[in-house]
């Protein structure tokens, strides 16, 4: 399944409330390593079932990046039952984002 784009109008819906565990990635256009992982959480989105893969560009969501500390990009975060379990900041390989998912 493709990643979803996520706003301040959908993050409630498809991160908080959803019954599958979602993996966030926080990005900006701007970011060099953003641009290197998003084809990689592209891929992990297209190859991984009973997750949901969504993107949130912290240009044009600030309130969310703010929510949510993001202090630097790339920065993913891990929800189950609209909790974060887990999570990373900077480039991480498609490995440890497997891993994170999986434990």
């Amino acid at each position: 399944m493709a990643a979803i784009t996520l706003t301040l109008d959908n993050f409630e819906e498809e991160v908080l409330n959803s019954k599958e565990p979602v993996l966030v990635d926080f990005w900006a256009p701007w970011c060099g390593p953003c641009r290197m992982l998003s084809p990689i959480v592209d891929q992990v989105a297209e190859a991984t079932e009973g997750v949901k893969i969504g993107k949130v560009n912290v240009d044009e969501q600030e309130e969310l990046a703010d929510r949510y500390s993001i202090m630097s990009v790339p920065a993913l975060k891990f929800f189950k039952n609209g909790e974060v379990v887990k999570d990373s900041t900077g480039f991480i390989p498609k490995e440890k984002i497997e891993e994170m998912i999986r434990s």
